[in-house]
Protein backbone atom coordinates (compact mmCIF):
# COMPACT_ATOMS: atom_id res chain seq x y z
CA UNK A 1 0.00 0.00 0.00
CA UNK A 2 1.24 3.33 -1.37
CA UNK A 3 2.43 5.52 1.78
CA UNK A 4 2.95 2.80 4.63
CA UNK A 5 5.94 2.82 6.80
CA UNK A 6 6.80 -0.97 6.41
CA UNK A 7 9.97 -0.46 8.68
CA UNK A 8 10.44 -3.16 11.21
CA UNK A 9 11.09 -3.34 14.54
CA UNK A 10 11.49 -5.63 17.44
CA UNK A 11 9.10 -6.42 19.72
CA UNK A 12 9.16 -3.45 22.50
CA UNK A 13 11.04 -1.23 20.19
CA UNK A 14 8.53 0.63 19.25
CA UNK A 15 4.71 1.43 19.79
CA UNK A 16 2.52 -1.49 18.84
CA UNK A 17 0.00 -3.69 20.31
CA UNK A 18 1.71 -7.07 20.47
CA UNK A 19 -0.25 -10.25 20.87
CA UNK A 20 1.80 -13.94 21.40
CA UNK A 21 0.77 -17.09 19.44
CA UNK A 22 2.30 -20.25 20.11
CA UNK A 23 3.22 -22.49 16.97
CA UNK A 24 1.04 -26.02 17.06
CA UNK A 25 1.31 -29.16 14.58
CA UNK A 26 -1.59 -27.76 12.79
CA UNK A 27 -0.11 -24.54 12.09
CA UNK A 28 2.98 -26.56 10.26
CA UNK A 29 3.53 -28.23 7.11
CA UNK A 30 5.01 -31.41 6.24
CA UNK A 31 8.06 -29.47 6.05
CA UNK A 32 7.73 -28.41 9.77
CA UNK A 33 7.42 -24.69 9.54
CA UNK A 34 4.42 -23.13 9.68
CA UNK A 35 2.48 -23.05 6.73
CA UNK A 36 2.66 -19.78 4.74
CA UNK A 37 -1.41 -19.40 4.74
CA UNK A 38 -1.29 -19.47 8.57
CA UNK A 39 0.88 -16.01 8.70
CA UNK A 40 -2.73 -14.73 7.55
CA UNK A 41 -4.44 -16.44 10.83
CA UNK A 42 -1.92 -15.18 12.76
CA UNK A 43 -2.50 -11.66 11.98
CA UNK A 44 -5.97 -11.88 11.87
CA UNK A 45 -5.97 -13.07 15.45
CA UNK A 46 -3.86 -10.53 16.68
CA UNK A 47 -6.24 -7.21 14.62
CA UNK A 48 -8.87 -9.01 16.78
CA UNK A 49 -7.79 -8.28 20.03
CA UNK A 50 -6.53 -5.17 18.89
CA UNK A 51 -10.01 -4.33 18.50
CA UNK A 52 -11.14 -6.12 21.52
CA UNK A 53 -8.32 -4.41 23.70
CA UNK A 54 -9.90 -0.75 21.98
CA UNK A 55 -12.83 -1.50 23.03
CA UNK A 56 -14.37 -2.75 20.16
CA UNK A 57 -16.67 -6.25 20.24
CA UNK A 58 -16.95 -7.04 16.69
CA UNK A 59 -20.56 -8.39 17.22
CA UNK A 60 -21.82 -5.88 18.88
CA UNK A 61 -20.62 -3.51 16.30
CA UNK A 62 -22.71 -5.51 14.04
CA UNK A 63 -26.10 -6.09 16.17
CA UNK A 64 -25.83 -2.34 17.09
CA UNK A 65 -24.89 -0.38 13.91
CA UNK A 66 -25.67 -3.20 11.08
CA UNK A 67 -21.89 -2.61 10.05
CA UNK A 68 -19.00 -4.65 10.16
CA UNK A 69 -15.16 -4.91 9.11
CA UNK A 70 -13.88 -7.01 6.34
CA UNK A 71 -10.38 -7.51 4.99
CA UNK A 72 -9.99 -5.88 1.79
CA UNK A 73 -6.36 -6.36 0.55
CA UNK A 74 -3.40 -8.24 1.76
CA UNK A 75 0.34 -7.99 0.99
CA UNK A 76 2.71 -10.18 2.89
CA UNK A 77 6.61 -11.03 3.04
CA UNK A 78 7.77 -14.09 4.37
CA UNK A 79 11.80 -13.52 5.71
CA UNK A 80 12.14 -16.58 8.20
CA UNK A 81 10.05 -19.34 9.14
CA UNK A 82 8.38 -20.71 12.32
CA UNK A 83 8.52 -23.90 13.55
CA UNK A 84 6.36 -26.39 15.98
CA UNK A 85 6.69 -24.92 19.10
CA UNK A 86 7.61 -21.76 18.68
CA UNK A 87 6.37 -18.44 20.45
CA UNK A 88 5.59 -16.16 17.98
CA UNK A 89 4.51 -12.16 18.57
CA UNK A 90 2.78 -10.53 16.24
CA UNK A 91 3.18 -6.68 16.64
CA UNK A 92 -0.20 -4.73 14.97
CA UNK A 93 0.24 -1.08 14.25
CA UNK A 94 -2.56 1.29 12.56
CA UNK A 95 -0.91 2.96 9.57
CA UNK A 96 -3.60 4.88 8.31
CA UNK A 97 -7.59 5.31 9.62
CA UNK A 98 -9.67 6.49 6.63
CA UNK A 99 -13.35 7.30 6.86
CA UNK A 100 -14.41 3.99 5.61
CA UNK A 101 -10.98 1.73 6.46
CA UNK A 102 -8.44 1.19 8.26
CA UNK A 103 -4.42 0.16 6.86
CA UNK A 104 -2.55 -1.94 9.64
CA UNK A 105 0.81 -2.87 9.43
CA UNK A 106 1.98 -6.58 11.40
CA UNK A 107 4.79 -8.34 11.71
CA UNK A 108 5.49 -11.76 13.19
CA UNK A 109 8.39 -12.03 15.41
CA UNK A 110 10.55 -15.12 16.97
CA UNK A 111 12.29 -13.29 19.91
CA UNK A 112 14.77 -10.80 17.69
CA UNK A 113 14.08 -12.46 14.00
CA UNK A 114 11.75 -10.81 11.65
CA UNK A 115 9.14 -14.01 10.34
CA UNK A 116 6.95 -12.17 8.28
CA UNK A 117 5.57 -8.76 7.54
CA UNK A 118 1.80 -7.98 6.51
CA UNK A 119 -0.04 -4.62 4.86
CA UNK A 120 -3.39 -5.28 5.64
CA UNK A 121 -6.64 -2.81 4.88
CA UNK A 122 -9.92 -3.47 6.72
CA UNK A 123 -12.77 -2.02 5.44
CA UNK A 124 -16.37 -1.25 7.01
CA UNK A 125 -19.53 -2.36 5.20
CA UNK A 126 -22.74 -2.75 5.70
CA UNK A 127 -23.79 -6.04 6.99
CA UNK A 128 -26.34 -6.41 4.80
CA UNK A 129 -25.94 -5.27 1.39
CA UNK A 130 -21.61 -5.93 2.03
CA UNK A 131 -21.66 -2.24 0.66
CA UNK A 132 -18.65 0.41 2.31
CA UNK A 133 -19.78 2.52 5.16
CA UNK A 134 -18.23 5.04 7.21
CA UNK A 135 -16.85 3.44 10.54
CA UNK A 136 -19.44 4.57 13.22
CA UNK A 137 -18.34 7.79 15.10
CA UNK A 138 -17.59 5.85 18.33
CA UNK A 139 -16.12 3.16 16.80
CA UNK A 140 -14.19 5.77 14.90
CA UNK A 141 -13.26 7.44 18.22
CA UNK A 142 -11.83 3.93 19.61
CA UNK A 143 -9.72 3.18 16.85
CA UNK A 144 -8.04 6.79 17.17
CA UNK A 145 -7.52 6.08 20.80
CA UNK A 146 -6.53 2.46 20.25
CA UNK A 147 -5.67 -0.45 22.63
CA UNK A 148 -5.53 0.56 26.49
CA UNK A 149 -2.33 -1.04 26.18
CA UNK A 150 0.12 -2.14 23.60
CA UNK A 151 1.44 -5.43 25.67
CA UNK A 152 -0.35 -8.16 26.80
CA UNK A 153 0.48 -11.87 28.41
CA UNK A 154 -2.31 -14.01 27.45
CA UNK A 155 -1.22 -16.92 24.71
CA UNK A 156 -3.47 -17.94 22.42
CA UNK A 157 -3.63 -20.31 19.36
CA UNK A 158 -5.21 -20.21 15.57
CA UNK A 159 -8.42 -22.04 15.21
Amino acid sequence: MRGMNMSSSQPGTEPGFTWPIRVYYEDTDAGGIVYSANYMKFFERARTEWLRASGIDQRQLADETGTMFIVCSTALSYRAPARLDDLVTVISRVERLGRASVDFTQEAWRDDTLLATGEIRVGCVERAAFRPAAIPPPVLAALRRGPATTTTGVSTTVD
